[in-house]
């Protein structure tokens, strides 16, 4: 299966979503699985963007005082 490409916010939308149905219920057993998984590959590229971010403002702070000079801080 190719890798999957979803923002950050499509994916904690769509893992938000598993939750809601997990804990619903009703599902069968299968169904329930299924979602679970979902959601653990949700999570995964929740994770993978979070990282993503976090490193580029650790760079990005990390940057000698002669670079900034002419660039806008990060944030």
């Amino acid at each position: 299966m190719a890798e999957e490409k979803l923002t950050y916010e499509q994916a904690r939308d769509e893992l938000a979503d598993v939750v809601r149905k997990l804990e619903a219920g009703g599902l069968t057993l299968e169904e329930s699985l299924s979602l679970w998984e979902r959601g653990e590959k949700l999570a995964g590229i929740c994770e993978e963007w979070l990282e993503g971010a976090r490193a580029r403002l650790t760079a990005a702070m990390n940057r000698p005082a002669e670079e900034d000079e002419d660039t806008p801080a990060p944030f």
